[in-house]
């Protein structure tokens, strides 16, 4: 009995504290917006993007809030900024393609970068920090065994130092492609284009992979253009499906489409985007002209060779160029021999002069065979032009902002007219803006008219077309295409942190539930303890009355006995 007793008790005592409720933290679901990083705030996450360019890298700092529930949205990924409001990036010269020949060296190179980054990141959240290292043009030169030996190091060294979320995957060579998409993606976001929660007037119907039969109604994005000094490039949405003419024109739009999944579960469509991008090498403001010079100096030196004509030859005898500034002489060195141009200043003729080059080919624009171009619908669109596209209308013409095409044609034409000695005067008044200089004044017509040719002869934009605005900064800052890249990286983990906070939940709520059950359990047990003690003593006491029983039955017989002796 006692045995029983004991067991019973160690049964109870023992499901009563497996079933306690442990201690949990709260979870802090959001964080306000600050002009400083508030770097003690412990519910904030970061990442770090590490951009490997031509002619230097460049290590920029993010970090978000604790996602707010809701499937439709991406994580609220902001560049962290100093305790003096400045934003957390740093660059070093050259690029990492240097390290081609010593790729030994290569984590030696990004030592400074992620030093840099490892002192703006709490030293508790490094673990948990994902670091991504990207590498674009310069590395993509490089014959690929160059490129593997470069990723292999920064694989194998960069964990021994630094102990940041980093595996194999996070560092590659990104294509042309994929970084324009980053920079579609990243422009978006800043815009709010994909908060679907938020609607608008700007709507467009979309249909994508399965749902052909079915489209859908969301927020219309913006389409992007950047033109630098030796690339083109643009990207944007195709909504519809996307049909080919050719079996060479489908492999070859296929290779400029992009399709991918921007919500945090794959299994729900909404979010997929399927975007047309591509990359116009050579077609860039000072390659083109570049090769327009090219063509000029090639042509003179031909037609006097046949002709005896010395146009061009010397300075007394320039070669009027129609893309110069009235008045302003220049020469052109190539291959050994020199050709003197005088500017005419007539922004007509320096379009007819610009469009060749722009390779069209049954109205597609690059060579030798045109590029293909997926559809674009004019009357539901909008486009931001960067970089060049800004310039062109901004520096000179003070016309950055919502473009009009019939008053940058104008504004174009009186600029290209007027007199070099006039544009060194409005130069040396600070008449232009801060950035112009000489240089800019020297090829803006012949700049205006490519741009011009680009967008209306390129890429067919009509000349009434009223949805392109060309910007420097959204909202007033620099959107790098890195915050596109850490969107895309990072879109599956709202689901993930979600998954794991309802898990918590869930289990949380199982203990309460059955904390409060076993309460019930435990008086059970203490029921139990106190019956088996109860019968316990019932039976002690008949144990004990019948040996009472039995000791006076005893004496009785004793006595009995007793009395027939004495007999």
């Amino acid at each position: 009995p006692r045995l029983c007793i004991h067991s019973v008790i160690v049964w109870c005592l023992t499901c009563f504290s497996l079933h306690l409720p442990p201690a949990t933290p709260r979870y802090l679901s959001s964080v306000e917006t600050m002009e400083a990083t508030d770097v003690t705030n412990a519910a904030l996450n970061y990442g770090i993007v590490v951009d490997c360019g031509s002619s230097g890298s460049r290590v920029y700092v993010y970090y978000w809030p604790p996602h707010h529930g809701n499937l439709h949205t991406l994580l609220d990924i902001r560049q962290m900024r100093d305790h003096d409001r400045h934003p957390v990036v740093k660059k070093i010269k050259p690029g990492i393609s240097t390290m081609a020949l010593s790729p030994a060296k290569a984590s030696d190179y990004l030592h400074p970068l992620l030093s840099f980054a490892a002192t703006h990141v709490p030293r508790k959240k490094h673990k948990e920090t994902p670091l991504y290292i990207l590498c674009t043009a310069g590395m993509r030169l490089l014959p690929e065994s160059q490129q593997a030996a470069i990723l292999e190091d920064l694989v194998r060294d960069v964990p021994v130092e630094f102990d940041f979320l980093f595996s194999s995957s996070h560092a590659e060579v990104i294509s042309g492609k994929q970084e324009g998409v980053y920079a579609w993606i990243g422009i978006n976001f800043v815009l709010g284009r994909f908060d679907h929660a938020e609607y608008d007037d700007a709507m467009v119907e979309v249909t994508t992979g399965s749902q052909n039969h079915h489209p859908i109604s969301r927020r219309r994005t913006v389409g992007i253009m950047d033109m630098g000094g030796a690339s083109l490039q643009i990207a944007y949405e195709v909504p519809s499906a996307v049909h080919f003419s050719s079996p060479e024109q489908e492999e070859s739009g296929k290779s400029l489409l992009a399709e991918f999944n921007l919500g945090c579960d794959s299994e729900h469509t909404q979010h997929v985007y399927r975007v047309y991008v591509t990359t116009f090498l050579g077609f860039g403001g000072n390659m083109a002209r570049q090769r327009y010079e090219d063509q000029l100096v090639n042509s003179t030196i031909t037609k006097n060779r046949l002709t005896g004509d010395q146009t061009g030859m010397m300075e007394a005898t320039p070669l009027t160029d129609p893309c110069l500034p009235v008045g302003l002489s220049d020469v052109v060195r190539r291959y050994g021999r020199a050709v003197h141009l005088r500017g005419q200043g007539d922004w007509a003729r320096c379009q007819g002069a610009v469009r060749p080059f722009l390779g069209l080919h049954n109205g597609t624009m690059g060579s030798p065979r045109g590029v293909y171009q997926a559809p674009i619908d004019y009357s539901n669109s909008e486009f931001y032009g960067f970089s060049e596209f800004f310039y062109c209308t901004e520096d000179v013409l003070r016309m950055g902002g919502p473009y009009d095409s019939a008053k940058y044609s104008k504004a174009a034409t009186d600029y290209c007219a007027t007199k070099w000695s006039t544009l060194t005067k409005r130069l040396d008044s600070k008449l232009f803006s801060k950035q112009a200089d000489s240089s800019r004044l020297k090829y803006q017509c012949f700049k205006s008219a490519w741009m011009f040719q680009v967008l209306h002869s390129g890429f067919r934009f009509p000349k009434d077309y009223p949805g392109l605005k060309t910007a420097q900064l959204v909202y007033d800052k620099e959107v790098q295409w890195t915050l596109g890249a850490i969107l895309f990286k990072t879109r599956f983990l709202p689901l993930r942190d979600l998954q794991a906070e309802s898990f918590k939940q869930g289990h949380s709520n199982w203990l309460r539930s059955s904390f409060v059950y076993n309460h019930y359990l435990f008086f059970a047990c203490i029921l139990v303890v106190l019956l088996a003690i109860l019968l316990y003593i019932l039976r002690l006491r008949r144990i004990h009355q019948r040996e009472q029983r039995q000791a006076e039955a005893l004496d009785l017989l004793w006595v009995e006995e007793g009395e027939a002796l004495l007999a």
